[in-house]
């Protein structure tokens, strides 16, 4: 027999006896390393996560993404925005593994997903406060929602009818797949419907830049959408008694009235891909991400 024919056989024999061995520690109380063998693969394992939905909490799960993955190597989220309804259609489609909504699910929702077969987990991430916005330049400072709801119906078209210029109100609002849109027509207006000609925005990012450049403008924006660009004004429940401003402090205390709920939707089957991530966003760390965020964290 050949020298390097033997040597080849003499390699082989020693690989079976080594995974015999190892075996055989496995067998005989090896368990524990054998789990953490496998535990570190898992911890060490690519994961791809894709998120879509409301373009409120589109922000905030940027910036937890991105943390996360810095601290997880093998990690890929994509997120992405354009409305809660988009998230929870993509869920229902099983093109997301999670969605973001800035409201619960509507019923006719919950009848689809369930059509669908998806046992689905809602999980509260944070909260948010809904600023209303004007441009700079507008002297209006405070209006009550009875002000608001007659602004966004169509009632008031004028801002000299709220104590300001001469100048026509120019009204934006989210389109209808917005939770936001949803959360402002519910809250703010009584349920009642948007006017005719108010201007049905894609985005919020869409808003503040209408509202930055037109004068007699007005929108509503999540608070973590604020700029130096728009002018948030403070808004009364109680019929002018009193005004608040928009701010974490303010909705953290509950004195501010426009402020919601901020969710994550996933399906039961997706759990231990998204679990590390969801419980991540809900850690301390990432609780601290919230507020550094804009928005208001979940009370510990």
């Amino acid at each position: 027999m050949k020298p390097n024919t033997m040597k080849l056989i003499k390699t082989q024999v020693s690989s079976l006896l080594v995974a015999t061995l190892l075996l055989g520690a496995c067998g005989k109380g090896g368990d524990a390393q054998k789990e953490n063998i496998e535990g570190d693969k898992s911890a060490n394992a690519a994961t791809t996560i894709t998120i879509k939905g409301s373009d409120t909490v589109l922000p905030l799960a940027q910036q937890e993404a991105e943390k996360f993955m810095a601290k997880h190597s093998g990690a890929s989220i994509t997120v992405v925005g354009g409305g809660t309804g988009v998230g929870l259609s993509a869920l229902q489609e099983g093109t997301t593994d999670i969605a973001m909504a800035s409201r619960g699910l509507k019923t006719e929702e919950k009848l689809k997903l369930k059509g669908a077969k998806k046992n689905v987990t809602e999980v509260l991430i944070a909260y948010d406060a809904l600023s209303v916005v004007v441009h700079p330049s507008n002297k209006v400072n405070q209006l009550t929602r009875e002000q608001l709801e007659g602004i966004f119906t169509g009632k008031i078209t004028n801002w000299q009818e709220v104590g300001g210029a001469n100048v026509k109100i120019v009204a934006y609002s989210r389109e209808t797949s917005s939770g936001t849109y949803e959360f402002f027509k519910e809250h703010v207006m009584d349920k009642k419907n948007y006017a005719n000609g108010i201007l049905m925005m894609p985005a919020t990012g869409s808003i503040v830049q209408s509202v930055s450049q037109t004068a007699g403008a007005i929108g509503y924006i999540g608070l973590a959408y604020e700029t130096k660009d728009v002018k948030s004004l403070a808004v009364s429940y109680d019929q002018g008694k009193t005004f608040v401003a928009p701010s974490v402090e303010a909705a953290k205390d509950k004195t501010y009235p426009i402020s919601r709920p901020l969710f994550f939707f996933h399906d039961a089957t997706a759990e231990a891909k998204v679990k590390p991530f969801v419980d991540y966003v809900l850690s301390e760390e990432g609780q601290q991400i919230v507020q550094e965020t804009g928005y208001i964290p979940l009370s510990k």
